[in-house]
């Protein structure tokens, strides 16, 4: 089963994402259609203009959590927008040492977050890896 999201506020947000910060775009979008690969995975999407907006997946077989990651598009700058990639620290592991642990910063337990301020195919990857962890654990 593939997973689709129809969610009109996404679908607005990425219709008038535009200037210097399309690299991230490609790089959300690239996490994005990861997920919907993903069988049994609902996505839901929160939008907070000017702060962040994030996409949270959530594996049907989840019972103590909502979701097993978020991708949050920061939106401080429209012009310059990042991406931080958070999990649960007991969802996966980090064998490059590439993110870093935030105590108590996702939902009240440790998270576990990756930074993105320059598009780069590599550490999207990595980060894919990471989702499909996540994505593993949570299913079990």
């Amino acid at each position: 089963m593939t997973n689709t999201i129809n969610v009109p506020e996404l679908d607005d947000f990425l219709s008038k994402w535009s200037g210097s910060s399309l690299d991230m775009k490609k790089g959300f979008l690239s996490l994005r259609d990861a997920l919907l690969a993903m069988e049994n995975v609902s996505l839901a999407f929160n939008a907070r203009p000017g702060v962040s907006y994030s996409l949270r997946p959530r594996h049907a077989q989840q019972k103590d959590r909502n979701l097993f990651a978020m991708i949050d598009v920061i939106d401080d700058d429209p012009e310059a927008r990042w991406l931080s990639i958070c999990f649960y620290g007991d969802m996966i592991s980090d064998p490059d040492e590439m993110g870093e642990v935030i105590p108590g910063g996702l939902a009240g337990d440790d998270g576990y977050c990756f930074d993105v301020f320059d598009y780069d195919e590599k550490v999207i990857s990595y980060i894919k890896e990471r989702l499909a962890q996540a994505y593993q654990q949570a299913a079990q």
